[in-house]
């Protein structure tokens, strides 16, 4: 793909591409800013970039990513370090995993966000470490249908949180 079916795909798309970015981000200069930098981040691939549809899927990974970026710097969230070198072999199989970290790093934002302490321990120690209902009651001093009971609304809250977001 050349870099002006680059220019060109991303001209007709950018205000949805805009519209993307303004459903993370506060105001019209942080989008603009994100949607520069995706550019940017594809430009210096755009003869590795196979398709239209190709461009469209990484420029709409790539502009939630670094709306998702910009929203922890902004609130002092930890970040994951990555690779320097990874744009540099983008792929199918590169879209999709950069899909599949976005993901991730959704929910995992809908879990610092959206779960009580409470909840964000329990559902650690299930899912992270593999405890058993019964050793988180003991280990928390609570009845092991509470910590059932916690953990169900934990997952109900991410789960609609998750799906709003997959919506827009």
């Amino acid at each position: 793909m050349s870099k002006e079916t680059l220019t060109s795909t991303f001209t007709e798309l950018r205000k949805g591409f805009l519209r993307l970015a303004m459903r993370f981000l506060p105001n019209k200069e942080d989008a603009d800013d994100a949607l520069q930098e995706a550019f940017f981040r594809l430009w210096k691939h755009a003869d590795q970039i196979g398709s239209r549809e190709e461009a469209e899927a990484l420029t709409v990974v790539t502009v939630k990513n670094l709306c998702i970026d910009t929203l922890r710097r902004r609130n002092h969230l930890p970040t994951v370090e990555l690779d320097e070198n990874r744009d540099e072999s983008i792929s199918d199989s590169t879209a999709e995993s950069m899909e599949k970290e976005e993901r991730f790093r959704m929910v995992e934002r809908i879990i610092e966000l959206r779960l009580t302490p409470l909840q964000q321990q329990i559902l650690h120690m299930k899912e992270y470490e593999g405890k058993k209902y019964n050793e988180i009651a003991d280990i928390l001093g609570m009845q092991e249908p509470a910590v059932r009971m916690q953990l169900s609304r934990a997952r109900k809250e991410i789960r609609e949180c998750y799906l709003k977001q997959m919506e827009r």
